[in-house]
């Protein structure tokens, strides 16, 4: 099993369709073998992860309950990850304005 990717099983509250998402994301990506996506691998995987959290949507409603919850907590259950999450999306938005008002900046380097 990959070892990012957190158990949902059991949780309480019970897993968000947000972190099923995201471990369906990591997933597809431990199996691509990289992190980043181009335009030309985008469509796929997400139609990939789109499936994958279908199926584990519906695989933790069948399965019964665990005697205990897991011994991990799920990354966006974390504050530091939800922290790093939230500045991330901020530098985006950012950047986004700065384009529409035509405003100088920097772009990171592609790698």
């Amino acid at each position: 099993m990959c070892r990012n990717i957190t158990a949902l099983r059991g949780l309480e509250p019970p897993a968000t369709d947000e972190e099923i998402e995201a471990a369906a994301r990591q997933f597809v990506r431990k199996v691509m073998g990289v992190q980043t996506v181009s335009a030309a691998t985008r469509d796929p995987i997400e139609a990939a992860v789109g499936d994958i959290s279908a199926i584990v949507a519906r695989l933790l409603t069948e399965l019964p309950e665990r005697r205990q919850p897991p011994s991990t907590v799920p990354p966006l259950r974390r504050a530091e990850v939800r922290a790093r999450i939230a500045a991330r999306e901020a530098a985006e938005q950012e950047h986004e304005r700065a384009h529409a008002l035509g405003l100088p900046h920097e772009h990171a380097q592609s790698v």
